[in-house]
């Protein structure tokens, strides 16, 4: 495991550093070259894991196992902030996120794959924003979803013939515990509710704030327990599906990288007007924290 510390200015403002989140085998695919491990610090504790480093012709990877290899922390204990920190410090410019989810519609069947474009937030109990304790931010997100981002990912799904779905809201909860049936069904009444996870939530909320752009692929494994067809769902269930489901989404992944996502975003520039504190009242410590996304705005200041 070699430890490294790259920076963004080792890949180039104008090429495309893709940043893949999801489970500790999606980096284990086929054509993947010049594999190797970065292990980082941050102002925010440590990462899920090492993040692991690939090519795909000119398009460079950096994968991290959102729940660290071999599945070690719920939901919950993710470190979110250290994860999206660390993929901003060696320079990702846009993030895909793989994650298993209950479907919450009869049309999207376990298998199928979905790309949101909305969340709504069950959380409870994690920290969901960078800007504490001495410099406050309020980021737009109200779409919260990077457009050139899932449109690659529509594009690859099309071009590869995988059935899937555009469009609806990912309702995040807690966890690790799944829903009760009348919380799925009340979630199912709910405006545009396509998919149910537990993880996308405070990790998209920080990618705005990151000023990355950010997009999900769901990965729909069975119909939570709303379905009177169907059984509850239960972890062998999800873990079947997913495993098929799996290749598919390295499939996906490859094409977003052989096609990168390019274009203006919304979250590229999010930071601009977002920064409440004034900067000579920010504290030292917290200018230190949150360099990494200050500098290019307060470096003057």
């Amino acid at each position: 495991m070699t430890p490294a510390n790259p920076t963004p200015s080792q890949s180039g403002p104008s090429r495309t550093v893709l940043g893949v989140l999801g489970g500790s085998g999606l980096y284990d695919m086929p054509g993947l070259s010049g594999v190797c491990e970065h292990v980082l610090d941050t102002p925010f504790g440590a990462p899920s894991d090492a993040l692991i480093e690939g090519w795909i012709g000119d398009t460079q990877l950096y994968f991290l196992p959102r729940h660290g290899r071999g599945h070690r922390y719920t939901p919950s204990e993710i470190n979110y902030r250290a994860n999206i920190w660390a993929l901003k410090k060696v320079g990702v410019t846009d993030i895909v996120s793989v994650s298993a989810v209950g479907s919450m519609r009869e049309d999207i069947a376990p298998g199928d794959l979905v790309i949101v474009d909305q969340f709504i937030d069950r959380t409870l109990a994690r920290p969901r924003t960078f800007f504490d304790r001495g410099c406050v931010a309020h980021v737009g997100f109200s779409d919260p979803v990077s457009r050139r981002v899932s449109s690659a990912l529509v594009s690859a799904c099309q071009d590869l013939g995988l059935r899937h779905h555009v469009g609806g809201a990912y309702v995040c909860i807690e966890g690790p515990q799944f829903s009760t049936r009348a919380e799925s069904q009340t979630f199912r009444t709910w405006a545009n509710v396509a998919v149910i996870g537990m993880t996308n939530l405070p990790e998209a909320r920080l990618a705005r704030e990151a000023e990355i752009p950010y997009a999900t692929l769901a990965l729909a494994t069975d119909y939570d327990c709303w379905h009177a067809g169907h059984d509850a769902v239960s972890v062998d269930q999800v873990i079947a599906v997913l495993k098929a489901n799996v290749a598919n989404a390295q499939r996906v992944v490859r094409a977003v990288a052989e096609r990168p996502p390019t274009g203006p975003d919304a979250a590229l520039d999010a930071l601009r007007f977002a920064v409440m504190t004034r900067p000579d009242l920010i504290p030292a410590e917290a200018r230190e924290r949150l360099a990494l996304f200050l500098d290019k705005y307060l470096a003057s200041a």
